[in-house]
């Protein structure tokens, strides 16, 4: 089995770009279970590296279960479920076609560099005030080891969001603000408040590709409506709340994923005068709305809880692991939120939401804000502007954010252009992984931060080159 030759990126170990190669193209089913390597002296000259690199390579790839060895037969790709683990019979359980196999790979470190993704590097996180804020927890007597935290949420935590929420125009008592492991764990238990088997969900297009998976989950039947650089389309919202007449509209205000784009007052007015007149309850998900330089009123501090129940968190900020999110809603949906966490078990862990507390109230969540705002600003000019060389357009201009939702060169497909990208070890975000709309595969979403960097810039050119020369 021929292995391609790798354009080394300066300033990264070669051992570790041949091992992440290898293993891209297993897991790009380029080498399937059962296929003999090349041998060492083959890779060797192939790669253009020393005897002992290549074997340094294997050995990381043989840790890691991918390959195995056989004295005086060679190297092979280790077939399903090899080595006593059970992660390789785990994932051909998982859907296997390619957009979740994606999805998969977008979360996961595996070495490849990933501009497609959701997050922020650790490199840009506040991680000294993060730990910190873990020493002074663990060492405060306000930990309650033996004991369940309040189902709601830590009182404290609670105040800290009311008063976070009246600064942003948001009126609602602490009562009201009830916290969740993470923001998809909150908007999950609203639906299932909300919904029932068969009822209608409007959605934006794009929108952050979970949303639909979550819903097919609830037996929800889901309609989109476009949101372009102007923001929604009003004119189809309301002819599909008529048509349609949805339970529930669940949107993102500021920073929308994947484009990037917010309302702006008079939209927001006239979207949430038609939601009412239909009877259509809005989820707000405000996932990314601290990072907006100049943050217009968000859904739920024009409407109220009443009709807006408001959903946030801390994940894309302070940390993608250890979370911390939080629902603003009406008193008897906050009451059954309640509730429900602690029926479901989902009563949530108080270490993590003291840290956050902590975080909030010495002022080092703020000031961490601050600088990845201005950060996010600076990195989001560089990547349009190698992106705008490589062909690619930008009709959402830029609020800031994270994402950039970039229009493809006229010949390129994402999805095409995503898999020529496993071969560089680069994890794109295709916009058919983002949209159900017509032109879904013209679209790309790139994280800003992770694609500030010489070395994305170099194999996305690559990528592009594979595509066009096929």
């Amino acid at each position: 089995m021929h292995v391609s030759a790798i354009n080394f990126t300066i300033g990264l170990p070669k051992v570790q770009q041949i091992a992440d190669h290898l293993a891209q193209a297993i897991a790009a089913g380029e080498l399937p279970p059962g296929t003999k390597l090349p041998s060492i002296r083959e890779l060797t000259q192939t790669l253009g590296v020393s005897k002992f690199t290549v074997i340094d390579a294997l050995d990381r790839l043989r840790g890691r279960n991918l390959i195995v060895s056989y004295q005086g037969r060679g190297y092979f790709v280790a077939a399903r479920g090899q080595g006593g683990q059970t992660s390789a019979v785990l994932n051909d359980l998982l859907p296997q076609d390619f957009l979740s196999v994606l999805r998969r790979l977008l979360i996961s470190s595996n070495g490849a560099a990933r501009p497609g993704c959701g997050f922020l590097p650790e490199s840009w996180l506040d991680s000294d005030a993060l730990r910190q804020a873990m020493r002074q927890t663990v060492r405060a007597p306000l930990l309650r080891l033996a004991e369940y935290g309040v189902a709601s949420g830590y009182p404290p935590l609670r105040e800290a969001l009311r008063e976070k929420l009246a600064c942003q125009g948001l009126v609602v008592p602490a009562e009201q603000i009830v916290t969740a492991a993470n923001t998809m764990q909150a908007v999950d238990m609203l639906l299932r408040l909300l919904l029932r088997p068969g009822d209608t969900v409007l959605l934006d297009d794009p929108c952050y590709f979970n949303f639909h998976s979550n819903l097919t989950l609830h037996g929800a039947q889901v309609v989109t409506v476009a949101r372009g650089p102007e923001g929604l389309d009003l004119e189809a919202f309301e002819r599909c709340l008529s048509s349609r007449r949805p339970r529930v509209y669940l949107t993102s205000g500021l920073l929308h994923n994947p484009t990037g784009q917010s309302f702006l007052p008079a939209q927001a007015f006239r979207l949430l005068q038609l939601a009412r007149q239909y009877g259509c309850h809005v989820i707000e998900d405000d996932l990314y709305g601290d990072l907006h330089d100049k943050p217009p009123p968000r859904l739920a501090a024009l409407a109220g809880v009443e009709q807006v129940s408001y959903v946030s968190g801390f994940s894309k900020i302070l940390t993608a692991n250890p979370r911390v999110s939080y629902v603003a809603a009406s008193p008897s949906l906050a009451a059954a939120l309640t509730h429900l966490k602690l029926m479901s078990g989902g009563v949530t862990c108080e270490l993590l939401e003291q840290i956050v507390y902590r975080m909030l109230i010495d002022g080092s969540y703020g000031r961490h804000c601050k600088r990845l705002v201005h950060r996010l600003m600076e990195s989001g000019g560089r990547v349009a502007q190698w992106l705008l060389a490589a062909g690619c357009t930008l009709p959402f201009g830029g609020e800031g954010g994270m994402f950039h939702w970039a229009r493809l060169p006229e010949d390129i497909d994402s999805e095409t252009l995503a898999r020529a990208g496993l071969r560089h070890g680069l994890i794109l975000a295709p916009g058919s992984l983002l949209s159900r709309g017509p032109d879904a595969r013209r679209f790309m979403r790139f994280n800003v931060a992770y694609s500030d960097d010489d070395a994305v810039k170099a194999r996305f050119g690559l990528a592009l080159a594979d595509v066009r020369a096929k």
